[in-house]
């Protein structure tokens, strides 16, 4: 379904309404700006709706049994004060009053107006339900008119979002426009790149490079791209307890979100140790798995990962004899003889790997662009050290192992506020 102006229309309309949405977003945008704080009351009134469970009577329709977890993470980031704690975190107090100021030397002065980028256009990735109705309200705040391309595996959830938003607060429907348009769908897609100042684009390399070639020259790209993330074990404070957090953030997360575990690092350069920590930690694995509730499709994909590696080992049985896999019910460790950073077989089978603390450095930096975040399990008198030593690697979280996912008002998104690139500054004699 396509959603414009308020209203919904089928995707047999989606040529027509292409045609004449570039003036139609004229004319709103030519009008007055969008205020923050309308856009705050209608987002407060929307958290409090879903608390209240106003949106379950339209999860059947959706194959969904429950709100997701991942939007009821969200629920508190949308009340009043958390998104009024965002907005002044990212772009300070009053941001779209104009003020004069008075340069230096002698120079004239000039009226700093801070202003919407303009038109975004959201491409969402559809790993975390929820994500792309987040993505159009960041937009919504920065009073920017927004057109929202739904990822293909999207159910209907940010659709019913974005639509209870509006009733909420109609004003807001000449600036969501939502398309529920085929990435094969070139030219669709090329018209609606060709309207925006901005593309917000969410996904994997092969997605941000798909989004680089059908841009227009000058349009500004912003990225949020795919990262890997993991935990680093060097000592503990309350090993059973941590162990024990740390399976379930792999298993609750399936690994699907850019801040999941991927790795496990063991402070070693010991084989023998890595066999002992997958002994040990996979009966805690095991245990959290047991509460996992998998999609036939997920379970499908989560078995073709395990029989492939399984394929793997038996054709070249001589490629690597050190490596080990560990197998648990629904659940997998494989200790790895090398100490990259990359994406495991999600589901909960991790990866476990060497990395001795003077080794840090230098390897992760081999994966430079992809560093998000980092779960930190270590003795207390390590903690500051190795979060000092990550951070200057590239992460941009550093968390403890079983919070690695975790939200809070006012995070930063990859180590970028994402409010600021959806603005402009202009300066006026």
């Amino acid at each position: 379904m396509i959603l414009a102006n308020g209203k919904l229309f089928p995707p047999s309309e989606q040529t027509s309404l292409l045609a004449s949405l570039e003036t139609k977003i004229n004319e709103t945008r030519a009008g007055a700006l969008l205020s923050a704080d309308t856009v705050i009351r209608a987002i407060d009134i929307l958290g409090e709706k879903a608390a209240d469970g106003d949106f379950d009577r339209l999860l059947a329709g959706f194959a969904m049994e429950s709100l997701p977890q991942s939007f009821r993470s969200m629920l508190l980031l949308l009340k009043k004060e958390a998104v009024s704690y965002k907005l002044a975190t990212e772009l300070g107090e009053n941001f779209f009053t104009p003020y004069s100021t008075a340069p230096p030397l002698k120079q004239k002065k000039i009226t700093i107006r801070p202003m919407p980028l303009g038109t975004l256009l959201h491409i969402a990735a559809g790993n975390m339900d929820g994500l792309p109705a987040f993505s159009v309200i960041e937009g919504l705040l920065t009073g920017n008119v927004n057109i929202l391309k739904l990822p293909q595996a999207d159910n209907g959830f940010s659709l019913a979002v974005l639509e209870k938003l509006i009733e909420i607060e109609p004003s807001l429907a000449p600036f969501i426009y939502v398309f529920d348009t085929p990435s094969s769908d070139v030219a669709a897609m090329k018209k609606m790149a060709g309207m925006a100042d901005g593309i917000v684009v969410w996904g994997g390399d092969g997605a941000v490079s798909a989004v680089r070639n059908l841009s227009p020259p000058g349009v500004k790209l912003i990225e949020w791209g795919h990262k890997l993330s993991f935990a680093y074990i060097s000592g503990y404070t309350d090993k059973t307890h941590e162990l024990a957090l740390l399976a379930g953030h792999i298993v609750s997360t399936k690994q699907l979100l850019c801040s999941s575990c991927q790795t496990i690092f063991l402070d070693t350069a010991s084989m023998s140790e890595l066999y002992d920590f997958c002994e040990e930690f996979l009966p805690y694995l095991e245990a959290a798995s047991e509460k996992a509730v998998l999609s036939i499709g997920e379970t499908a994909e989560a078995s073709l990962r395990r029989y492939t590696a399984d394929l793997e080992k038996v054709l070249n049985p001589d490629s690597c004899t050190a490596e080990r896999i560990f197998y648990g019910s629904q659940c997998s460790l494989k200790a790895c003889t090398d100490s990259s950073l990359e994406l495991s077989g999600l589901f909960g089978n991790c990866l476990v790997k060497r990395l001795p603390q003077d080794k840090i450095f230098s390897s992760l930096r081999a994966q430079k662009h992809y560093l998000q975040t980092a779960g930190l399990i270590c003795s207390p008198d390590k903690r500051e050290a190795l979060t000092d030593l990550f951070t200057k690697c590239g992460l941009v979280r550093i968390t403890k192992a079983g919070t690695m996912s975790d939200t809070f008002c006012g995070e930063a998104h990859d180590g970028e506020y994402p409010l600021r690139r959806y603005t402009r500054i202009v300066n006026i004699e």
